[in-house]
């Protein structure tokens, strides 16, 4: 008796197995909740503070708790390999960010969504994101709908997806 393979299920192992055991730089996109507690940014900025100490760039959006972490590790040790995606314009961030966006050397607004809601603009921002990364590492709540639909869209374009849940 004779076992069929599945070729794609096997050539998608294959790429993610390359794709993890890549030495060398990658482009890692970081993305999460604004509602993260203190003890977790410390650790997501010490981890994108060491993926860039080795070299990685890392690309994430403006928001307050993950991606304000990332970006503060990222700064820490490498400016020139941090990349921030605004889902809109700079003046419809939140007060609290702007003055850490302001010192980001590589940073992309996109004032075209800035009539449309936050949600909706997000969305938009997080595919530009997952575009650009090979891997994306990703801290969400199991009821984070925008967060966990880029996470299925980055695994359907064949990205390395490592998801992190706070509940």
């Amino acid at each position: 008796m004779s076992q069929s393979i599945d070729l794609p299920k096997v050539d998608d192992f294959l790429q993610e197995l390359a794709a993890i055991q890549q030495i060398g730089s990658k482009r890692i996109a970081i993305l999460g909740s604004r509602h993260v507690p203190i003890t977790h940014q410390h650790l997501i900025e010490l981890m994108t503070y060491a993926l860039v100490l080795v070299g990685n760039q890392i690309i994430t959006s403006g928001a307050t708790g993950t991606n304000s972490a990332a970006i503060r590790g990222a700064m820490r040790a490498d400016p020139n390999l941090l990349t921030v995606i605004l889902p809109q314009s700079m003046e419809r961030q939140p007060r609290e960010s702007r003055e850490q966006l302001e010192q980001v050397i590589h940073l992309v607004q996109s004032p075209e969504n800035d009539h449309l809601s936050l949600g909706e603009a997000s969305a938009l921002c997080n595919q530009e994101i997952i575009s650009r990364c090979q891997q994306l590492i990703c801290f969400a709540f199991h009821d984070s709908q925008i967060l966990l639909k880029t996470c299925s869209d980055a695994e359907d374009q064949r990205k390395v997806v490592t998801l992190f849940y706070f509940d």
